[in-house]
């Protein structure tokens, strides 16, 4: 390309969006890369700032920044997302359905650190809408070297086992059992005000609830009825209350003598350290599957957001949780209610 004076622009073809803004009305291109300049045209492009042009002058071995956008959108789509028209050397996806972002944080690493072009995702491990944005790309300079553009795919496909860096998995339709335990509730003491958050929360993925039951302090109990619910088909079972270190605690000890394999009992997030997470094998009619089953600390009933806000996404899209994954949340892990939520690992904030 070449570098000319917009007055003698006439005829040349732009290899570049020109946009124009107008405060409070718009923020659009005025030509598109490929226009071809009339003279008429011409104060338009003054008007835009633009004394003077970029024009087609082909280069050997340089790519347009649209061009290079589109080998950066191919190293993050994954299934499930739609991708815009390439734009100033930028291009934007967005989810096709609901479900659970996934981000390869070292193909994302390596893509950014090249230089000269740049992947922005939302935090990864989040449940996200259909429409939502979910990444944007972007060439910094008009022009970049092709050479530069197939090393970073190298980099990136390398990172990621030849994987997209950006995976949306579909939320699943899941059945759930919930059990609330502790004396105050079983011997109607104290109303269950736990259960209702926990129906709310599930009700947001279209969770259906197959059954619940209320026991008193006996690990026994909760057991049988763990194993129970997973035998009439439940994918997820919730146990509420009896998370803590007291004698009278005994949802931990119901949770292990189910079987189940636990991924962790106490989490690095508060709310929600008390947490416990585990997985149940179940063999069906020549088929196996596996249940989540979790326990969950009073904080869940109260507080705006918890561990469970970050765990419940990941069950619904069959997202196993591994124990250093669990472990990796106390980076963020701290919830301060901000008004306005800039909770790293939370993702339920404006702007996230």
């Amino acid at each position: 390309m070449k570098l000319i004076q917009t007055t003698d622009a006439e005829g040349a073809v732009l290899c570049h969006d020109i946009t124009r803004i107008i405060k409070g009305v718009s923020k659009d291109a005025v030509f598109r890369k490929g226009h071809i300049v009339t003279k008429e045209d011409i104060p338009v492009l003054l008007s835009a700032g633009k004394d003077q042009l970029y024009v087609w002058e082909k280069e050997e071995g340089m790519l347009h920044e649209n061009d290079a956008a589109e080998i950066l959108c191919a190293l993050c789509r994954g299934s499930h997302m739609e991708r815009s028209q390439a734009m100033e050397g930028k291009i934007e996806l967005t989810a096709s359905c609901d479900g659970l972002l996934k981000v390869d944080n070292q193909g994302l690493k390596a893509v950014n650190g090249f230089g000269q072009m740049m992947i922005a995702s939302r935090h990864g491990n989040f449940a996200v809408k259909k429409g939502d944005r979910l990444a944007g790309t972007r060439i910094i300079p008009l022009m970049i070297e092709e050479e530069r553009m197939r090393q970073a795919k190298e980099c990136a496909l390398r990172a990621t086992g030849g994987r997209p860096i950006l995976e949306l998995k579909p939320f699943v339709h899941k059945k759930a059992g919930i059990i609330t335990t502790g004396n105050e509730v079983f011997y109607g003491r104290i109303q269950d005000t736990f259960t209702p958050v926990i129906r709310e929360k599930m009700r947001e993925f279209g969770t259906e609830i197959i059954d619940y039951v209320t026991w008193n302090d006996d690990d026994k109990k909760v057991t049988a009825s763990i194993l129970d619910m997973v035998k009439k088909g439940a994918d997820i079972v919730v146990c509420t209350g009896g998370m803590s270190v007291d004698p009278d605690d005994k949802t931990p000890l119901a949770i292990k003598n189910t079987g189940a394999r636990v991924v962790s009992y106490g989490a690095p997030v508060l709310p929600g350290a008390m947490f416990l997470l585990a997985y149940l094998e179940v063999k069906e009619k020549g088929t196996s599957r596996t249940a989540a089953v979790m326990g969950l600390p009073g904080c869940v009933m109260y507080a705006r957001r918890t561990i469970f806000d970050l765990i419940l996404p990941r069950v619904m899209a069959d997202d196993e949780v591994t124990p250093e994954e669990l472990a990796a949340l106390g980076q963020g892990g701290l919830c301060l209610d901000c008004p306005v939520c800039t909770f790293p690992n939370c993702g339920f904030g404006k702007g996230v």
